[in-house]
């Protein structure tokens, strides 16, 4: 990491992830997308990528990942995760290039086969994934989709962004069973959860994160009556 792209100073452990991105933004780094779960941010120099959520409870896997296969050099080279106050999720890591979609397929496909040149990243996959199905209420199944195929600046392909919740699934436990969700993640590790952007979703329906919250606010206090 360069002098141009030096961030850790400038965190600390109190700052929501609003905070971050503003941190960010003013060391130079530039939005470069936004999906549902994330918000992305580039480095000053071009070589790194922020990947910031405001909840992600697969977020720890995929750093996980990047750090236990790294050694085969098709995961990203991961610089840094932590997790945010209230929950929130952090991580930097090199800036990949976006590949062709057949590409894409048959990198993911010979994952899927565990073929020979991808084995060794197959088995880390398999083995990360499985600790994210016993630890987390939510989990969801790996993600096949080409797009998470994508090129680094040294011209390997990685794959990044296997791992994630069932939000569909989660969010309407939000609305309709908010004692689930309570006792499944504690209120510090979910304040955030009605932030996501939503942006491939076409954001949150009118009044529904409001909701949301209101929904889980009279839960904690109910809960917290009972203790």
């Amino acid at each position: 990491m360069g002098p141009d792209d030096a961030f850790d100073e400038h965190l600390t452990a109190r700052m929501p992830w609003t905070e971050v991105v503003g941190v960010l933004e003013r060391l130079g780094w530039t939005p470069c997308g936004t999906g549902d779960w994330a918000y992305a941010l580039r480095s000053p120099s071009g070589a790194l990528a922020a990947r910031i959520s405001p909840f992600d409870p697969a977020g720890a896997y995929s750093a996980a990942l990047y750090r236990e296969a790294a050694h085969t050099r098709q995961v990203p080279a991961l610089v840094d995760h932590r997790v945010l106050d209230g929950g929130a999720d952090l991580t930097v890591m090199e800036y990949l290039a976006p590949v062709p979609e057949a590409e894409g397929i048959a990198f993911q496909r010979s994952i899927t086969r565990r073929e020979p040149e991808v084995a060794t990243l197959a088995a880390h996959i398999a083995d990360v994934h499985a600790r994210g199905a016993r630890e987390q209420p939510w989990w969801g199944p790996l993600d096949d989709n080409p797009a998470n195929v994508m090129r680094g600046a040294d011209g390997r392909l990685v794959v990044a962004d296997l791992f994630y919740a069932d939000g569909p699934a989660l969010y309407r436990a939000v609305r309709d069973d908010p004692d689930r969700i309570v006792r499944d993640y504690p209120e510090h590790l979910r304040r955030h959860m009605t932030e996501l952007p939503l942006a491939s979703s076409g954001g949150w329906a009118d009044g529904d994160a409001e909701r949301m919250r209101a929904g889980l606010a009279a839960t904690d206090a109910r809960l917290r009556g009972r203790g």
